[in-house]
């Protein structure tokens, strides 16, 4: 049978350059690998031939010897060799390993060393907590490594046989046309070993469920959603490979007076008419004890009130938030006899707030709107 013009076969035109000729021929091998073609016949020659065309197009020698005579020119000593892929690695090199690809190398059973996954555990705290920071203990649940099989899953005596699929290499080597390829074995997932009598203490599991005491610091200023990370705390790792980690998550409980805003404190404290009218002095009960908040004169309700470096510290920073004092003025509902004859005489000397002062203006008013 005559074969294809290799030109034809990648692509390109017969005047191409190396890039084009390697970028041709890596896009037909990524698309017809049989590795991604399992049982396609025809998907496996349009590999081989383009791998065929690739080996002469990339040499210079056996691409001028091809460009003036032909195939012939590249059949004694200069055609495809199916099992030499020196000079491949530069085209594949950076998307498959070309030892598990073409069966270089012996690997033998591949280690299933892992890190154990990370345990999340959330953790409620009270305002004041987070404010000032607090070493708190903690009962964690998580896994632990069976005692008695040490993480085998398996009896200590007799538990595991060697795997009769890849015969204890943890991989098996099966031939797609000219590739040999290596692939973990689907039976004891590269263990090389499966478990014939499953441990009594785990059922087979590996590992045993329990709780842990540990000891959390939590710093000054976290807030709700702030990670604390102990380092390997988390779930055991398999076939020895180290252990997860465990992330504390706060949440911080709402507070009845103080209301948080990033770093900064807010409160409301309520005064009476006279307070407010004249000026005073309120305690105020803070995380820092006890404040005296100077209330101007003149004070209207929703006035407020800022108390430097009372607020929230920076977790990350230096120096804290402030507190604003938000004033409410609260009219009393009920009045003594005395009480009312006080507010009479007081409203007889203060100016009704609802006249115009500019009474020019407000008859400019009037005669607009009428």
């Amino acid at each position: 049978m005559a074969k294809s013009d290799y030109y034809e076969v990648l692509g390109v035109e017969r005047g191409a350059d190396e890039a084009a000729v390697k970028s041709a021929y890596r896009k037909l091998a990524l698309q017809f690998h049989p590795d991604r073609n399992p049982n396609n016949p025809e998907a496996e020659e349009k590999f081989k031939a383009a791998a065929e065309a690739y080996s002469v197009l990339s040499d210079p020698q056996k691409r001028a010897s091809y460009d003036r005579f032909g195939h012939s020119g590249v059949q004694n000593g200069g055609g495809f060799d199916a099992g030499n892929f020196s000079g491949f690695e530069d085209v594949f090199g950076d998307i498959f390993n070309l030892n598990d690809f073409f069966g270089g190398g012996s690997r033998g059973r591949q280690s299933r060393v892992q890190r154990g996954e990370d345990v999340r555990y959330d953790l409620a705290i009270d305002l004041e907590e987070a404010v000032r920071g607090k070493s708190i203990e903690v009962q964690v649940p998580r896994l632990d490594l069976c005692t008695r099989c040490h993480g085998k899953g398996a009896e200590p005596e007799g538990g595991l046989v060697t795997c009769q699929t890849c015969r204890g290499r943890g991989e098996v080597l099966y031939q797609q046309a000219f590739l040999q390829i290596r692939r973990t074995c689907s039976t004891c997932g590269g263990r090389g070993q499966v478990i014939r009598r499953p441990c009594t203490a785990c059922k087979g599991e590996g590992t045993t469920r329990s709780e842990r005491k540990l000891r959390v610091s939590i710093p000054a200023g976290v807030d709700t959603g702030t990670r604390l990370r102990l380092a390997e705390e988390g779930h055991p790792g398999l076939e020895g490979g180290p252990p997860g980690d465990l992330y504390v998550v706060i949440k911080v409980r709402e507070h009845s007076v103080f209301q948080r805003v990033e770093n900064d404190l807010h409160c409301i404290v309520p005064i009476n008419i006279a307070q407010a009218a004249l000026g005073a002095e309120v305690d105020l009960l803070t995380f820092d004890g006890l404040q005296q908040v100077k209330v101007p004169e003149g004070t209207q309700s929703g006035g407020q009130v800022k108390l430097r470096n009372l607020g929230v510290p920076r977790v990350n920073g230096s120096g804290r938030g402030d507190l604003y004092v938000h004033i409410e003025v609260r009219v009393p509902q009920k009045l003594t006899r005395e009480q009312k004859k006080l507010f009479e005489q007081l409203r007889d000397t203060l100016p009704t707030e609802n006249e115009p002062e500019d009474k020019g203006l407000f008859d400019k008013l009037r005669d607009y709107l009428t």
